[in-house]
């Protein structure tokens, strides 16, 4: 009979669970890994990863199609083949999928594929393919989650109504496209249908798209997705929308209080995330706030033994939050456990970057201006437009800026927002900025390579402080 007692269980094999995984095997537990679906969870198969594969595609179809501008001729028309750029990302996925059942095999995981419900504290059953398990541990990790939210009276059909996951396999091609919600999920596929040939529309309740981003960013890239062939919708909302023969009508109430109804062939749901923690024998265990697991700075739930990491506790939802997570509460365990050589550090939630890859990019880590103001912070402020960057121009890609948030007393880096080309690897630096406690001063005197697109930021940081040398 198989030996199913374990130092730590953890559920859900997403970023946060598998990574959490790896590291307590690296620090020498005995660990086991519940997946109910596929390892790797929603980012790998369903969610970051795929999507990315996505945009790629449609970066280079919107490339091939300008390719003029770049002195190029490309003979015959281009035309995108939804089924092959389908067929790519989900050859993606299962490759990374793939490549977490090898990490789990080399770390000594064991690996109980099924459905798991906690029976206690620091016990679960799993019904699978091998029928209903019981797992023991020291101490479990919950680590299931979120999936997207519905409309309340349009509930995801799969058909015309559509939430990311049929997004990212669709049974057709769109052509004129409703996109609910302009947040990082909405914006992304909004751009990638648009650039697919799609005519698109986005509705946002809030009075700007991507709203949690900096004012300035929102602006830039309403004016950028606006110039780009989209309908954009402020300050609006679906109150009705109904599926048709055709496709769904929608009755939406615009920013002046006037109602459209419009006739799309498909709508995406972007409006939200749901936490997967109904029916896993939670509730009596943690304490709850709207399905989330309420947690400390190391994932400690109220129950002793019991902790819980990543889009199923507070947010910002993000991978890379869930992952970081994920390492400091095997750590947290392990200290527990005994081991004097680890030295677990509680999450900073005011360093978390923000990536959201439309075309162009964002990027963002710390305090937009309003919120520094708000936060009574008198502000140093710098903008660097790209048009004064070199290597923008060469790549034809001169279109975004880059926007730095000083503490005016300190010179505390209280936050970072960009918008264009390859801003998403840019961000890092900053974000190590601020781990560091780094002042004006020291980004400064930092060498920046010539001729980058990085080269912006260290002008951000001249220009909060009247010394930009390239505008």
């Amino acid at each position: 009979m198989a030996d199913n007692s374990y130092d730590v269980v953890v559920l859900g094999s997403g970023p946060g669970g598998y990574v959490a995984a790896i590291r307590c095997a690296q620090l020498g537990l005995k660990t086991a890994i519940v997946e109910r679906e596929n390892l790797g969870g929603i980012c790998l198969n369903w969610g970051c990863i795929p999507t990315k594969a996505l945009l790629r595609s449609a970066e280079i179809l919107h490339y091939a199609q300008h390719a003029k501008d770049y002195g190029l001729k490309i003979a015959g028309e281009i035309e995108a083949d939804l089924e092959a750029v389908v067929k790519r990302s989900r050859g993606v996925a299962k490759q990374l999928s793939s490549g977490i059942a090898h990490l789990m095999k080399k770390n000594k995981i064991t690996v109980h594929m099924g459905e798991g419900t906690l029976t206690g504290a620091t016990s679960l059953t799993v019904k699978g393919d091998k029928g209903e398990e019981k797992l023991t541990a020291k101490h479990v990790i919950v680590a299931t989650g979120a999936r997207a939210r519905d409309l309340p009276f349009a509930p995801a059909d799969g058909k015309k109504v559509w939430t990311y996951r049929t997004a990212m396999t669709p049974p057709e091609m769109p052509k004129k496209l409703l996109v609910i919600g302009s947040g990082a999920i909405g914006i992304e596929f909004a751009s990638f249908y648009n650039d697919m040939g799609a005519d698109v529309t986005v509705v946002e309740m809030l009075d700007r798209i991507v709203p949690v981003e900096d004012h300035e960013v929102s602006a830039f890239l309403n004016k950028s997705l606006t110039k780009q062939g989209m309908t954009i919708m402020t300050g609006a909302g679906v109150e009705d929308l109904k599926v048709t023969g055709k496709g769904v009508t929608a009755k939406i109430k615009d920013k002046d209080g006037k109602v459209h109804t419009g006739e799309y062939t498909h709508c995406i749901t972007a409006i939200g995330i749901q936490p997967n923690t109904e029916n896993i024998g939670i509730d009596k265990l943690a304490e709850m706030d709207r399905g989330f697991i309420q947690i400390d700075p190391y994932g400690r739930t109220k129950s002793k033994g019991l902790w819980a990491i990543g889009d199923c506790t507070p947010g910002p939802w993000l991978a890379h939050k869930a992952s970081h997570e994920g390492v400091t509460t095997a750590e947290a365990i392990a200290q527990e456990l005994g081991n004097k050589d680890v030295h677990p550090h509680p999450l900073n939630r005011s360093a978390i970057p923000g990536c959201t890859y439309c075309h162009p990019q964002i990027a963002s880590v710390g305090m937009t201006e309003a919120k520094a103001k708000e936060a009574g912070h008198e502000v140093k402020v710098g903008v660097f437009p790209f048009i004064g960057n070199g290597k923008a121009i060469a790549l034809g890609e001169a279109e975004g800026f880059t926007k730095t948030v000083f503490d005016a007393k300190t010179g505390e880096l209280l936050g970072a927002h960009m918008v264009g080309a390859e801003v998403t690897e840019m961000i890092q630096g900053y974000t190590i900025g601020m781990t560091l406690e780094t002042t004006e001063a020291e980004l400064m005197n930092t060498v920046f390579p010539h001729p980058t697109i990085s080269e912006s930021m260290h002008e951000a940081v001249l220009g909060a402080y009247g010394r930009a040398l390239h505008i």
